[in-house]
């Protein structure tokens, strides 16, 4: 196994204090392998909130410091820590369909959003294989919120985040095989990376300076604001967002 899975990058600052400080305080570097990998997973899928943060490219250490992230965020973080832990991993892109994110975006400015969103998940080389984690984005309050909403209509969703076809037993615990949240919105495949920081070397969020500025300083502490609510459990009623993201016509939430 190549050490480019081990390297530490700009974004990937595992050297930084505040990541072996956490991993000491822990303990997880007693644990065997797969018990490193369910520690740094679970910690980030439920011990990081889902939220969105400033941008997708900045380092694990800020993630860490915010408390909160989203796909791509919470990822940089799993494999910086995972690579501290001696866990080979890299960075699979992809993008998904805008109507994963309906019902966290507010109406109002829902149609700004470019109808492709960045994605990405972790994989890593455990056991002799390459492993797929996705299952970490959503912590579990915030699945259980959606779960007690939807789960009586079907295991179908795609909006507030997830994108998923087995809502009521999704595939988000660490077992040693793939898991996954917001697979079903995925619309294009944009292939392998070494780390975060090739990522976003070659793909960045379409969206012009004012669009950025606006997400950055307004819209994305009103998504973190309605994130909040329906961890809550205040969740706006609606059909729409049983439909799967591709190709189909959603219908129109409440802002």
């Amino acid at each position: 196994m190549s050490d480019t899975y081990l390297t530490q990058t700009p974004l990937l600052d595992f050297g930084a204090g505040v990541i072996p400080a956490l991993i000491v305080t822990k303990g997880w570097q007693r644990l065997d392998a797969f018990e490193r990998i369910g520690a740094a997973y679970t910690f980030v899928r439920d011990q990081i909130a889902f939220g969105y943060n400033r941008d997708d490219n900045i380092p694990a250490s800020a993630v860490l410091g915010d408390g909160y992230g989203q796909c791509n965020t919470k990822a940089t973080l799993l494999m910086a820590l995972l690579r501290a832990l001696g866990i080979p991993c890299r960075l699979h892109g992809f993008t998904i369909h805008k109507a994963l994110q309906r019902g966290v975006v507010p109406e109002l400015v829902y149609g700004l959003v470019p109808d492709n969103v960045l994605h990405s998940w972790v994989e890593i080389y455990h056991d002799g294989r390459w492993i797929n984690l996705e299952g970490f984005i959503l912590d579990r309050p915030f699945l259980s919120a959606l779960q007690e909403k939807f789960g009586g209509a079907g295991n179908d969703l795609c909006g507030f985040g997830a994108g998923t076809d087995c809502l009521n037993a999704p595939p988000v615990d660490w077992t040693g095989q793939d898991t996954y949240i917001q697979k079903t919105g995925i619309n294009a495949d944009l292939g392998l990376f070494d780390s975060p920081d090739d990522f976003y070397a070659l793909h960045r969020q379409g969206v012009g300076w004012f669009r950025r500025f606006l997400y950055r300083n307004a819209v994305r502490h009103w998504m973190n604001a309605r994130v909040r609510r329906v961890r809550l459990g205040q969740i706006p009623d609606t059909a729409a967002v049983n439909a799967h993201a591709h190709g189909e016509q959603l219908n129109r939430l409440p802002g």
